[in-house]
């Protein structure tokens, strides 16, 4: 059984050392190589790795959590993160990838974890990688692909989201942001603040105050970021026009999502659509 069809569980996980995880023995791996994480379920320990990585999903989401906070990566996001730079994940039966470079190959790699906008050359490249699993030989086609994607690389960590959408580990106020995002647009009966309250059993005040404290944002801009967190995935995953886009994800007009997505990307959503796709 190779690493790309190994099932790690959490206690796989817990079996590990807590602090450098080299995943395979790099007297033998090559300089760079991918994982495929389809099968994965778990909600790892703090660690870090001797390489860098760059986690992606195609369907569903990633969480990474590093020292600053907890970030959802969804399609249109991936995460980076240099050699070193401490970091845990949850993935649960995502459709996703992990790549992982050598450090001299990414120079300007940063140290930190930083939440990165896909492009379609980086989606299509990612995809491409996973005939290049970490754990075995690579030819001379494998090595020059990771030396252009090294090479690349330094643009796209350059181009950092402008907004990520938090997570939680309190219970509560995960039911809570569970059910925001399950609950966005007008035509599905978006959610309210009274029914978020009585998902999460807790008094409005109490989740607001919950919001604001862990967070560092209100409920109300929280389903805000979600609902255009939801309309990038849209512009960028299915051909809907950008007035049904709006409504889907919950805003009453066009007009008021394009100022909405303006502030918060600093692109308007016709031109979001045209770099993206």
């Amino acid at each position: 059984m190779n690493l790309t069809q190994k099932h790690f569980t959490q206690q796989h996980l817990a079996q590990q050392h807590i602090g450098l995880v080299t995943i395979v023995d790099p007297a033998i791996r090559p300089a760079a190589g991918a994982i495929v994480q389809d099968c994965y379920d778990i909600d790892g320990p703090w660690h870090h790795h001797d390489m860098h990585q760059l986690q992606y999903a195609f369907e569903g989401a990633i969480t990474l959590e590093d020292g600053r906070g907890r970030h959802l990566l969804p399609r249109s996001l991936a995460g980076w993160i240099p050699a070193g730079v401490t970091h845990r994940d949850s993935m649960h039966h995502v459709r996703s990838v992990s790549l992982l470079l050598a450090p001299d190959m990414v120079p300007e790699a940063g140290d930190r974890v930083r939440i990165i906008r896909v492009p379609p050359l980086l989606r299509e490249m990612i995809a491409a990688a996973v005939q290049w699993p970490i754990d075995q030989k690579q030819d001379d086609t494998g090595r020059s692909f990771f030396t252009t994607f090294g090479l690349l690389c330094r643009g796209w960590i350059a181009d950092e989201a402008g907004f990520t959408l938090p997570t939680s580990t309190d219970p509560a106020l995960d039911k809570a942001m569970a059910f925001t995002r399950a609950h966005l647009g007008t035509h599905l009966a978006g959610a309210t603040l009274a029914d978020v309250c009585r998902a999460a059993g807790l008094s409005e005040r109490s989740l607001r105050r919950r919001f604001q404290a862990e967070l560092g944002m209100g409920w109300d801009e929280y389903r805000r970021r979600a609902r255009l967190l939801a309309a990038i995935e849209a512009l960028t995953g299915s051909a809907r026009s950008i007035a049904q886009i709006a409504a889907d994800v919950g805003f009453e007009s066009q007009s008021a999502f394009a100022k909405a997505f303006q502030q918060l990307t600093g692109e308007t959503p016709r031109g979001f659509r045209t770099r993206a796709v």
